[in-house]
């Protein structure tokens, strides 16, 4: 899922960035500081708390929608990944409809800003290699070794999940464990395999655990072996977050669509 993954080619069963070899001019999202889209995510995420309606949120989900083709996001991956996230904003949506105060009005509001809010985050993970967004993290951000190192494994240990959901689901299928067309059966092996995955992914976490505190990490500084650089695109990035925020909340306020929460 890393930009170098991407750029070096996969298979096709992996969920890559599409950017073809050496990078390309188009793709430039992908070759900005890790630690600038974060910040820049985090700034649309928090800036979009208050507001509740549509049009904010609107506005920096359309402006996050047209960088999308200069990230390298290839279609599937950002199908897979973002699907929760639409089934999360829909469902958002609904709750509002039939529970909120402000009827459809309210309800397409909270479905667009969770995306909005959501969708500037994934983009910044999936176009982010793990080992660079590390480094930004300590070295630009200045975010303690541990929990940056927390990142980093937890993204290194995506892809190896999902090997151990494959394989855990094999080994059940070579036991004649199917479902079949049973949807209760179907819903209890769904729960075993994931029990199952659970407890691998403990394992694991125990070991790498381990091993980080026997390299001592945390315990001082350290020296890196590759420079976290701060160019003048990911300020830029920085100022076009901020930029399109505020267009959002002046269009809505121009419209008198501005909701603010608790108003």
């Amino acid at each position: 899922m890393s930009a170098s993954e991407g750029r070096g080619g996969t298979g096709g069963d992996a969920l890559t960035l599409d950017v073809p070899q050496g990078g390309g001019a188009r793709y430039w999202l992908a070759r900005l500081n890790p630690a600038a889209k974060l910040l820049a995510a985090l700034v649309l995420g928090i800036g979009l708390i208050p507001a509740v309606d549509a049009v904010t949120g609107g506005v920096v989900l359309a402006g996050v929608l047209l960088v999308l083709p200069f990230s390298g996001i290839d279609r599937r991956t950002l199908l897979v990944l973002g699907g929760p996230f639409v089934l999360m904003g829909l469902s958002n949506g609904l709750v509002n409809y039939l529970y909120g105060e402000h009827g459809a009005e309210g309800a397409l509001g909270a479905a667009v800003r969770l995306l909005a809010i959501a969708l500037p985050g994934l983009v910044a993970a999936v176009t982010s290699d793990p080992t660079e967004m590390s480094d930004g993290l300590v070295q630009r951000l200045r975010v303690p070794e541990r929990p940056a190192m927390g990142v980093l494994a937890a993204l290194r240990l995506i892809p190896l999940l999902a090997d151990q959901w494959r394989t855990v689901t094999l080994a059940r299928r070579a036991r004649g464990l199917e479902a079949g067309r049973n949807p209760v059966r179907m819903v209890a092996l769904f729960f075993g395999r994931l029990f199952a995955l659970l407890v691998r992914s403990i394992r694991t976490g125990t070991l790498l655990a381990t091993a980080m505190d026997a390299r001592a990490f945390g315990t001082g500084p350290r020296t890196w072996a590759r420079e976290s650089r701060w160019r003048i695109g990911d300020t830029l990035l920085l100022a076009g977050a901020v930029l399109l925020l505020a267009a959002g909340y002046t269009l809505s306020a121009r419209l008198g669509t501005l909701v603010l929460l608790f108003s």
